[in-house]
């Protein structure tokens, strides 16, 4: 009995530390999107309401209308992952500090990453969903529309040369959301617009000669750090965005367009396996699925990254 108890104590205690490295150094996406936790079953779907238009009433005591709302669904169908390291005695003897812990940290932020990873490939991934929701599979594959997509030369007045991210890119990002109605702003007066890019694309803004006269305090401040807005969008820096040929797609969303559902959120266990001659193992797990939700509130933003 007294092991056990010393073993559940060594488990929380763990556990907790855990859960704090996870804030620190998490994923960088994950609140950035519309977030569903406590998932069961195989998959999931995200039902969707289209826009509406009222009819004019035009005669006395008539029937109250019935309006036709168009529904839709977006399937998100949960992949698990896990990471473990053994710890053998022997190694502890060995070292002049005990890994379990660093390996623990190193987990925790693998699971972050790969956080981030599951939601990028699902911005630019194949979506599955339906017309009406009376289709309760969603099998209907969807893939990223190129009407949503800013291509790598495009400046304006015209160009032909591929550019890194820019303000011209930004200007006419934000002129794509708001033609569509996604650039609405929450309750709380925050911004739920989010640029994801790689340091590449900071860098290139800030030496884009085209914009010396400007203010550049706000994109400075970002640069450094002190601010983490520009334009009204939240810029997230990550080096994960996928690059293809010196091309790199910097996705461009709105909170509503992206969706991240949770079957099984990250566990830490921390145990000695008797299996593996009383070695501590450290296991990590979770289960999650991502979507593209809506089509017109997720942009792709092509822009250079060439290596330094």
């Amino acid at each position: 009995m007294a092991y056990d108890a010393i073993n559940t104590s060594y488990v929380k205690q763990y556990s907790a530390n855990v859960q704090h490295l996870l804030q620190q150094r998490g994923s960088r996406l994950r609140g950035a999107v519309t977030l569903e936790t406590g998932k069961t079953g195989e998959e999931v779907f995200m039902d969707r309401i289209d826009a509406t238009d009222a009819v004019e009433v035009t005669s006395r005591h008539a029937d109250s209308p019935l309006m036709d709302v168009p529904h839709d669904r977006r399937r998100i169908t949960p992949k698990d992952y896990d990471w473990g390291k053994l710890v053998d005695s022997p190694d502890k003897l060995r070292l002049l500090y005990d890994p379990t812990s660093p390996y623990a940290e190193a987990a925790a932020m693998a699971m972050g990453r790969k956080i981030d990873d599951i939601i990028l490939d699902a911005a630019f991934g194949t979506a599955y969903g339906s017309e009406n929701a009376s289709g309760a599979t969603a099998n209907t594959p969807i893939t990223f529309d190129s009407d949503f997509e800013i291509a790598e030369n495009f400046q304006q007045g015209g160009g032909t040369s591929g550019t890194t991210l820019s303000v011209d890119k930004l200007i006419r990002a934000q002129r794509m959301l708001q033609q569509n109605e996604a650039d609405d702003y929450d309750i709380g007066g925050g911004s739920p617009l989010f640029v994801v890019c790689s340091s590449a694309q900071i860098e290139g803004m800030l030496n884009d000669e085209s914009y010396t006269n400007r203010d550049f305090s706000p994109l400075y401040a970002l640069y450094t750090g002190e601010v983490d807005t520009f334009m009204g969008f939240n810029f997230i820096r990550t080096e994960r965005v996928p690059i293809a040929s010196s091309v790199e797609s910097v996705l461009c969303f709105h909170r509503a367009g992206m969706g991240l559902c949770v079957w099984e959120d990250i566990v830490a266990r921390v145990e000695e396996r008797p299996d593996k001659r009383f070695s501590t193992y450290v296991y990590f797990r979770m289960t999650m699925g991502a979507s593209r939700l809506e089509e017109k509130r997720v942009l792709k933003i092509l822009c250079t990254n060439t290596a330094t």
